[in-house]
């Protein structure tokens, strides 16, 4: 990260500065509006607003509590320790921590070179994020509409060890940066930041941790994973034998955990691609048809134009 912002976000707040000078709790008027342990964003967020960075205050146990928006801990430096839900969670530099409006978060006290920045985000924010999207279908994509719902939703957080992913450590600094210098225009920049950087965690769910507990959360992370990486030759018996699970067994658990059968994940996943190479390569539609799986190039017309109402060619013309 940049010097000159990590330097920023390493002042001493006001609140640490009383912390480091006797007070052994959190002040509860910063984040409350009640007795209740749910922080508001109200109190964190300026009239109008829809995101919003602040510091991770350090030096101080943070009791067990939820929040009535959607948070994204990103670790600057160093590290923090988090039960969420009952899991004990380590979120080391360079990684990123997203919680929606049902998880419970209780944090250990951070150090003074422990860094972490929370964003504190409105639903309504990833409404341009989901329209980036809206062609994939995956665990990503359920859980930003699980947060916009406020429903029950199965997955209160996701932990993403992306360290190592060069542009999504790029797109976070961005985010980081245009908040905490005031940019003009920001509330677009950031939307769209976000809408990218979902598309590129969208390529990492190899790196999501939901939990060690939590073996649907898992295995449905197996499954989209399976498909991101073989949908176009890989076969449901081959997942099974990798994940030692009985075939018809996992058939059936597969369209339960996803709301689809394995060969609709594959399908969508193999047209999905497909649009994508017509829109932005010069391939033969042929060619577009076998690079995602098909053999059968008229089978692969048929069920394009069931997709999209028009045939390969014609979706090209018409993205062009």
């Amino acid at each position: 990260m940049n010097k000159d912002i990590l330097d920023k976000l390493a002042e001493f707040t006001e609140e640490e500065l009383e912390i480091l000078h006797g007070k052994k709790e959190i002040n509860r008027n910063l984040y409350m509006s009640s007795s209740s342990m749910v922080i508001d964003s109200n109190k964190l967020l300026d009239r109008g607003k829809l995101i919003e960075v602040r510091t991770h205050t350090r030096f101080v146990h943070f009791p067990k509590h939820r929040h009535n928006y959607v948070e994204v801990v990103y670790m600057c430096q160093g590290h923090t320790e988090h039960i969420i839900n009952g899991d004990r969670v380590t979120l080391n530099q360079g990684e990123l921590l997203f919680l929606n409006q049902n998880a419970s978060q209780e944090i250990l006290p951070a150090g003074e070179n422990d860094i972490a920045v929370n964003f504190i985000i409105l639903p309504e924010f990833f409404d341009h994020t989901l329209i980036m999207i809206n062609e994939e279908k995956n665990l990503m994509r359920d859980f930003i509409i699980g947060c916009l719902r406020s429903d029950n939703y199965n997955t209160n957080y996701l932990h993403f060890k992306v360290a190592d992913v060069l542009p999504i450590q790029n797109l976070i600094e961005n985010l980081i940066w245009t908040l905490v210098n005031k940019q003009q225009n920001k509330r677009s920049i950031n939307q769209i930041t976000m809408g990218l950087l979902f598309l590129q965690l969208m390529n990492h769910l190899d790196k999501i941790s939901v939990g060690k507990d939590h073996f649907e959360q898992e295995l449905t992370l197996s499954i989209y994973r399976y498909v991101e990486e073989h949908y176009k030759d890989g076969e449901l018996s081959n997942l099974a034998e990798q994940l030692h699970f009985d075939l018809y067994w996992l058939s059936r658990t597969v369209k339960k955990l996803t709301g689809k059968t394995y060969t609709e994940l594959v399908q969508t996943k193999r047209l999905n691609q497909a649009a994508f190479l017509l829109k932005t390569t010069n391939m033969p539609v042929s060619d577009v048809g076998c690079a995602v799986g098909y053999d059968n190039l008229s089978y692969f017309y048929r069920i394009f134009k069931k997709r999209y109402g028009v045939s390969p060619k014609t979706y090209r013309e018409q993205e062009s």
